[in-house]
């Protein structure tokens, strides 16, 4: 690994002093806050908590399990119970020095004993082989009480990155599994510890052991509103502070704008996921010719989308990233609707007439799978596509799915198009393109945005296994691939809402979609 990517990886010490001197500010401004308890909403109960499952809220797990190092904006990565690390042997030892003076929830010390049960947890195992560090984990050395080692059989592909990841990486008490090894309690060092939880809300409170700077108010209640118009309808009634994120209590960006109108605060940031249209040429026999597919694309009024269904808070995408990550290749302009040239991309495809384009006596009729559950607004994006589509002579039709079914019918490729979401940061660019193109990689959750064993998967395992200052060049290969073959439509970069009453101050959006935003905010009594 060259000191050029480490550099850029793991952040600038300036600004890391930048952070400190923030932290030192806020500590006095938290002096003088008020106690008492953020409400946040959340759209289902928290779950299974284990570090190594992934079947919880994640955001709730950011509350007491920490990483080694966290992700920080612009992809820099900054100290957390290592406060120091160094790369070596081409990428392939790892020295860590870990915090000292860390203690779990329940007492236990953090040293590098704890630190190694926890790596030997997911480290190496098959599970977890779809991360770069377990996949090339060869051993681990403990060096002393805080300093550890280890090592790989490869370099591994941003493996600090990957070591900020909310799970498996996130640290546990040894303490907090049964006889049997697997999780029983959910014990970390975070600054929050867990006092109740059932499928109402989740309660927590101080961690008074915590290591660093605990939030001026006391007391967190994560609770569980499942339907969107009551969690907006509690906010404006003062029940809950709080509510937002992809992944906890989504807001659309009309409920964004209704609360703007009704006086709430309401905190919107580009985010680092993007909306993409993907096509099954599987399926639909006419999406294997590129034509077609660019054809769709282009008929599909991004601005439009951005500026009327996202009230302006989202961004058209030209490219499957954008460039608030890392590694998102050469950014290009989002496509611009052109009606003639999309119609006549079809023509010269052979599908003709009107006002239902036909080709061999077969209607171009392709079925667009969306699930309101999984993408907020995609019904009603879905609904503007249709109409666009009908202009150049494609009949879309619509089909609606609940959240459980749309993961179905996406791995048993029951859509002609439909909609995917990027992972976003710190699992990107990475971690989408493994899991979501890579033919060979297992994705039992969300199905495949597009495969090609035999163009694209060559491409995506040499950027996966490329280092230093090659990484940029190939896996540019891959996205050159993805543009030149129309084999992917990206729409929209989406954006990040939250909305929070008045007796919130301070707030602003995570990192990532996976943290829970609770630091530097005071609260009103």
């Amino acid at each position: 690994m060259s000191v050029k990517r480490r550099t850029f990886l793991q952040g600038a010490a300036g600004a890391i002093g930048l952070a400190i001197a923030q932290g030192a500010l806020s500590k006095i401004a938290y002096a003088q806050g008020a106690a008492g308890t953020l409400r946040v909403a959340i759209a289902k109960p928290a779950g299974n908590l284990d570090p190594q499952s992934h079947y919880a809220i994640w955001a709730i797990q950011d509350l007491m399990f920490e990483p080694l190092v966290k992700y920080g904006k612009g992809g820099q990565i900054e100290p957390c119970l290592a406060t120091d690390w160094k790369i070596e042997d081409g990428g392939k030892t790892l020295h860590l020095t870990l915090r000292q003076g860390v203690t779990f929830q329940d007492g236990t010390k953090f040293d590098a004993a704890s630190c190694k049960w926890n790596l030997e947890r997911w480290m190496g195992l098959d599970q977890f082989s779809w991360m770069n560090c377990s996949k090339h984990f060869q051993s681990l050395d403990v060096v002393d009480d805080y300093n550890i080692t280890l090592h790989f059989k490869e370099p591994v592909l941003a493996l600090m990155q990957e070591l900020s990841y909310t799970r498996p990486t996130r640290f546990l008490s040894p303490k907090s599994v049964g006889v049997d090894g697997k999780f029983k309690d959910p014990v970390g060092t975070g600054p929050w510890r867990q006092v109740s939880a059932d499928d109402t809300q989740s309660v927590f409170e101080h961690h008074e052991g915590y290591w660093g700077q605990l939030p001026s108010y006391e007391r967190l209640e994560a609770k569980v509103i499942p339907d969107a118009r009551s969690r907006v309808a509690a906010l404006r009634a003062g029940e809950i502070d709080l509510i937002g994120g992809f992944w906890i209590a989504p807001l659309t960006p009309e409920e964004g704008k209704q609360l703007e109108g009704a006086g709430l605060n309401v905190v919107v940031d580009p985010g680092n996921v993007t909306l993409v249209l993907a096509f099954n040429p599987d399926r639909a026999e006419a999406l294997k010719d590129s034509q077609v597919r660019k054809a769709v694309s282009i008929g599909i009024d991004r601005a439009a989308i951005s500026k009327v269904l996202y009230h302006g808070y989202a961004k058209p995408a030209g490219n499957m990233f954008s460039g608030a990550l890392p590694y998102a290749g050469t950014q290009y302009d989002a496509p611009v609707r052109d009606v003639a040239a999309a119609s006549a991309l079809l023509e010269k495809a052979g599908w003709t007439g009107s006002p239902i384009r036909s080709k061999n006596g077969k209607p171009l009729t392709l079925e667009l799978v969306v699930s309101p559950d999984a993408v907020p607004g995609s019904r009603v994006i879905a609904e503007v596509i249709q109409s666009e589509m009908k202009e150049i002579g494609i009949d879309l039709v619509i089909r609606s799915v609940d959240h459980a079914s749309k993961h179905t019918d996406m791995l048993e490729q029951k859509y002609d198009l439909g909609f995917f979401l990027t992972y976003g940061a710190p699992y990107d660019p990475f971690g989408s393109i493994v899991a979501l193109c890579l033919s060979t990689f297992k994705n039992d959750v969300e199905g495949k945005l597009v495969t090609d064993p035999v163009n694209l998967d060559p491409l995506i395992n040499a950027a996966t296994a490329a280092t230093g200052d090659q990484i940029q060049p190939t896996i540019q290969k891959v996205y050159d691939w993805l543009r030149d073959n129309d084999a992917i439509a990206p729409l929209v970069y989406v954006p990040s809402i939250w909305a929070h009453s008045t007796r919130v101050h301070g707030f602003t959006s995570p990192v990532t979609e996976y943290d829970m935003p609770y630091e530097n905010i005071l609260l009103d009594d």
